[in-house]
């Protein structure tokens, strides 16, 4: 008789990350159980396993799950991408990002412990570094400049709590900036790829912030899937991992990539000038090396950008207005490790 495939559950599943989850673990030979709300993914990001009778869709909250759920039910991994993010948003709703990105990560625990869950990943931001020395280590000191990336964070050490406490196998992955193919289309201001694109299409100017010069630790979508299987996979628990390409890209040389005028927008506090990973760490235990270069995987977006097409158009004027309130807030004070200063 031959043995049951395994079962793994995403949650946020038909989300950016979360898509490209599912399609490596149906690579894998897994049976996949995705949850998600679909506020920020799409339901034709699964489109293509419609017929697949090994994955199954759930369009939910994570805040509704109890332990006991049914897609729980065997297990092997859990892997939550769930919960929502954007800088300016937290600012003005703080409580609603503690609510779905602390709370919903507790609820989605709950189930992975109810189903005695081999491996629980968290998907945390490498934002929790705030304005980081770099290359950034696992070890450098949190200092998260806004509730997003506090909220990431609780998230963060809820699931190591119920490792200590309930020795669910926890590991945590610190996702730098990831691209590619199938990044949100709607809602607030936000990733540069998601702006940038829709401006393309429109043949409006690309908004570059400041000169250009600032760089950011780029790291394709599949990349980031398969160093989530890695920290799922691994027998080692309790460990945090950095997720870069460890290359770091400019501004300006993606809009050299793409191709196209630009017009500059003022710097804004809070935002580092460099973002790299040190990803020794996961290389050396996990064997996780990027595979997309930055190259390839821009071309790879360009040739899905009608993706895009019905993405919010950004221009000087609204995402002045749409980040007034990240100016107010976060240019007349310092946030470091111990609070305010």
């Amino acid at each position: 008789m031959t043995a049951p495939r395994p079962v793994a559950v995403v949650t946020g599943g038909a989300g950016f990350i979360g898509s490209h989850m599912v399609d490596l673990l149906v690579d894998k030979g897994f049976r996949v159980r995705i949850v998600d709300n679909l506020v920020g993914g799409r339901a034709d990001n699964l489109a293509h396993h419609a017929e697949n009778a090994d994955v199954v869709f759930e369009e939910s909250d994570i805040r509704a799950l109890r332990p006991g759920d049914a897609l729980f039910d065997e297990a092997r991994y859990v892997i939550h991408f769930a919960g929502i993010g954007d800088i300016v948003p937290s600012i003005e709703h703080p409580s609603e990002y503690m609510d779905v990105n602390v709370q919903g990560t507790v609820r989605t625990l709950e189930c992975a412990r109810a189903a005695a869950a081999a491996k629980f990943v968290y998907a945390a931001s490498s934002s929790c570094y705030g304005l980081a020395r770099t290359p950034t280590r696992e070890d450098h000191p949190i200092q998260p400049q806004y509730p997003y990336a506090l909220s990431k964070y609780q998230g963060e050490m809820a699931a190591f709590h119920w490792h200590r406490l309930y020795g669910l196998p926890v590991n945590s992955i610190r996702i730098f900036n990831a691209y590619g193919t199938r990044s949100r289309t709607s809602g607030a201001y936000g990733a540069v790829f998601g702006v940038f694109l829709r401006q393309k299409l429109a043949k409006q100017p690309f908004t570059v912030v400041g000169d250009g010069s600032q760089r950011r630790d780029f790291v394709y979508a599949t990349d980031v899937a398969r160093g989530f299987l890695a920290a799922a996979e691994t027998t080692r628990n309790g460990r945090v991992y950095n997720l870069g390409a460890g290359n770091p890209q400019s501004v300006q040389r993606l809009v050299e990539l793409l191709e196209g005028p630009t017009t500059h927008l003022p710097r804004r506090p809070g935002e580092p000038e460099v973002t790299h990973a040190d990803i020794s760490r996961i290389a050396d235990e996990l064997g996780w090396q990027p595979e997309v270069s930055f190259e390839e995987g821009v071309a790879k977006v360009l040739e899905n950008i009608d993706y895009w097409r019905e993405a919010p158009l950004w221009d000087a004027q609204s995402i002045s207005q749409a980040t007034s309130t990240w100016f107010k807030f976060l240019s007349s004070r310092e946030i470091g490790t111990d609070g305010p200063t």
